[in-house]
């Protein structure tokens, strides 16, 4: 995923662009970008990667070269932005929150046009540019954002800043979130809540699905209005977004608290304590002891000052081998003990498998493994999660394939009544050598988040989900 903040002030923004931006670092690990407009040099930009270092100690050094009333920053898990602009509509800087399924078809249209391209990421066009270019074809920037929402297959959220303003748009599905935060003589936009407080921001106004909005220094209009139709991300909830963060004006912890809850009021196990994997894992761990009683306790500790992320680098092995170093296991509270451990959600099971060696390295008795979401069964066409080389990395799909020698039909799985539901689970369990696994019934979910599930995407659950 990626996630973007900019600001629009009476004095220089430069420090709020930085700590905002600083503060969507959970949501990408590739690149990241600041630019800042100001009359006397106009846009200057920094780009950065992330793979080799953090945000704050790669831009710590650049801001001195910085000054500008508005700017805008983003980190990103695919491609380096922001990237500048030169059009018949004027110069802008744009940074987008996107995931382009057709970006190949839209690739060889613009080549079709004798269009080019300048940037590129890993041997590919970049995204940001492809939404760039699609803005350029109509004749202001509200229709060219309007092209985008109805040309991009996939999802995309968008800042723009103008030397007069910034623009933002959400996904014309809302599959992303965008809100504006207001301060005295200033505005905001980002995609977490969770950047707001400490730069000063109070959240204002959430935008709705493809609405888009300007933002100056003195307030925002809609330029465009919010459809009626919203599919956003029900895993923004449960494993996405900080602890801290609304979306939709619900609260990322209080809904993982609920998600544990409706978990324990399903299970009959009986163990000494339950723990959370860190991060995402320990509200929905707190949530499950609150709704039956049991102990909250740390049987991993989460090595922070050199393994703070979430995410993981794309390479296999590397992948492997930072799941194994951040997490530490405490043996004193481990050894002898009957265990339920929470978590977000199973994707390839690489990480939990090797948890589990751990604790039946430290003495666990027992493991129960209890999983905050479905199984996810179908990879992601619309954000930039449980992206594999293939849908068969997938625990899912290597269970069903187990069990039936060949790939076999997902859809058939995921109804949690049926006798191949069951099965499938416990061949997950049986891979990763836990004693019990339950995952989280569907409906549970939906009613922990709060919202209807036709304004939900649960593609990844049922393969559900449209364009």
């Amino acid at each position: 995923m990626s996630g973007f903040f900019g600001a629009i002030s009476h004095k220089d923004c430069v420090y709020d662009v930085f700590y905002g931006t600083d503060y969507h670092s959970h949501l990408g690990t590739k690149r990241a970008g600041m630019v800042f407009y100001n009359d006397r040099e106009g846009f200057r930009r920094s780009i950065h990667s992330l793979e080799n270092g953090y945000f704050r100690s790669k831009f710590e050094g650049d801001l001195e070269q910085f000054s500008g009333n508005s700017g805008i920053g983003i980190i990103s898990d695919t491609d380096p932005q922001p990237i500048l602009f030169n059009s018949h509509m004027g110069r802008f800087a744009i940074a987008s929150v996107s995931r382009i399924v057709n970006i190949a078809d839209l690739e060889l249209l613009f080549l079709k046009k004798r269009k080019h391209f300048t940037e590129n990421f890993e041997g590919n066009v970049n995204p940001t540019e492809v939404v760039a270019n699609l803005i350029c074809e109509e004749d202001d920037l509200v229709s060219g954002i309007e092209n985008v929402h109805a040309r991009v297959k996939g999802s995309c959220s968008l800042v723009i800043l103008t030397p007069e303003r910034i623009i933002a748009a959400r996904d014309h599905l809302g599959r992303t979130p965008v809100i504006i935060g207001k301060k005295e003589g200033a505005y905001a936009v980002a995609s977490e809540t969770c950047s707001f407080p400490n730069t000063g921001y109070k959240t204002e106004y959430y935008l709705g699905p493809g609405e888009i909005v300007e933002v100056t220094e003195t307030g925002y209009r809609t330029l465009k209005p919010a459809g009626e139709k919203m599919q956003i991300c029900a895993f923004l909830w449960v494993y996405f977004g900080y602890p801290p963060s609304y979306y939709e004006g619900i609260n990322v912890d209080e809904v993982r608290y609920r998600c544990g809850a409706a978990l324990a009021r399903r299970d009959t196990v009986v163990a000494d304590f339950v723990c959370g994997i860190p991060d995402s894992g320990v509200g929905h761990a707190i949530g499950y002891g609150n709704a039956n009683g049991l102990p909250y306790r740390r049987a991993y500790s989460k090595y922070t000052p050199t393994w703070p992320r979430s995410f993981m680098p794309q390479n296999q092995d590397m992948r492997d081998l930072v799941a194994k170093m951040k997490l530490i296991p405490n043996r004193e509270i481990i050894s002898g003990k009957r265990m339920v451990i929470c978590d977000d959600s199973i994707v390839r099971g690489t990480q939990l498998k090797d948890n589990t060696l751990d604790l039946r390295l430290a003495g666990a008795k027992e493991v129960h493994l209890r999983i905050a979401c479905p199984p996810l069964a179908f990879p992601c066409n619309f954000l930039n999660f449980s992206q594999s080389r293939s849908p068969m990395e997938l625990a899912t799909r290597k269970a069903i394939r187990q069990l039936e020698g060949e790939e076999g039909d997902p859809h058939e799985y995921a109804d949690a009544r049926s006798d191949k539901y069951r099965a499938m689970i416990e061949q997950i369990a049986r891979n990763l050598g836990i004693d019990s696994l339950i995952y989280q019934d569907l409906d549970d979910m939906v009613k922990a988040i709060g919202l209807t599930k036709e304004r939900l995407c649960t593609h990844c659950w049922n393969g559900s989900g449209y364009y």
